[in-house]
């Protein structure tokens, strides 16, 4: 079967606005990601009190269970649709980076996200680490999975995922 999908460039651009005391301190910030021929956009409702896996990687591609080609991903937003209740974003990062395919977590950060806020960041591949001692590391690893937990609160989220 041959794709009717064309690739195309994905644009996005970032955008604060504020003058203080007559001065602009405003910014805006693009930036370009050539050939994406995959989209992933859902909006996901989180019960209260229940930790929901949003987004989750895969080695290859992975029908099964949505999962998206780790190594195709370029850019990755999630956003807090609720109007006055946080939540803890949850980033699952597989240090080990065992490419196994089943649940590989060995590591957690963890974001606070409140009302209405955005976390954007690019790849997934190599992207993320975490480290307890207190050491300078280099090394980044893979983001298996987000999660979210809304703590006592209901939430709707929205994920959107643009890969090659």
């Amino acid at each position: 079967m041959a794709s009717t999908v064309k690739k195309q460039t994905l644009r996005v651009t970032i955008q604060e606005d504020i003058v203080l005391n007559g001065t602009n301190y405003g910014s805006k910030t693009k930036v370009n990601f050539a050939s994406i021929n995959e989209i992933y956009k859902r909006i996901v409702t989180c019960p209260a009190n229940v930790d929901t896996t949003i987004f989750k990687t895969a080695v290859t591609a992975d029908v099964s269970d949505a999962g998206l080609d780790l190594q195709d991903i370029k850019y990755i937003r999630v956003t807090n649709l609720d109007d006055s209740n946080s939540v803890n974003l949850n980033l699952q990062i597989d240090v080990t980076e065992s490419d196994s395919g089943a649940s590989t977590v060995d590591e957690t950060a963890t974001i606070l996200l409140g009302a209405g806020e955005s976390f954007i960041m690019g790849a997934a591949h190599d992207a993320i680490a975490t480290y307890t001692d207190g050491s300078v590391q280099t090394n980044l690893h893979d983001l298996e999975s987000i999660l979210v937990d809304p703590s006592a609160n209901a939430v709707d989220m929205e994920i959107f995922v643009a890969s090659v």
